[in-house]
């Protein structure tokens, strides 16, 4: 089994919202777990490719999950093939947290 920066069923692709953006290649389910986001280690918070490239929306349609230092991003719709994912951002008061 090899590294995937990205899950199968996603893609990168220029974004309408910024820059680019990440693209569902096939149909997926409401609450499906897509991978990690961010990951916090000590004091510091790491992001991953698919943290890195999930444009901002007032109207999202995934969400993330923390457990143990860890951020999942899950679907919060079913989400169809060709649609841009989005999130909306909420870690810029998880960075100030950390640096209290």
């Amino acid at each position: 089994m090899s590294y995937r920066p990205l899950p199968d069923n996603l893609t990168l692709k220029l974004s309408t919202i910024e820059g680019f953006g990440i693209f569902a290649k096939k149909n997926i389910d409401k609450f499906e777990d897509l991978g990690i986001s961010h990951l916090k280690l000590g004091k510091e918070m790491f992001r991953t490719p698919l943290g890195g490239f999930l444009n901002h929306s007032d109207t999202p349609n995934c969400q993330k999950i923390e457990v143990d230092g860890r951020y999942y991003i899950q679907t919060l719709r079913d989400i169809k093939e060709g649609e841009e994912l989005t999130l909306k951002y909420t870690l810029y008061n998880v960075w100030n947290n950390l640096n209290r």
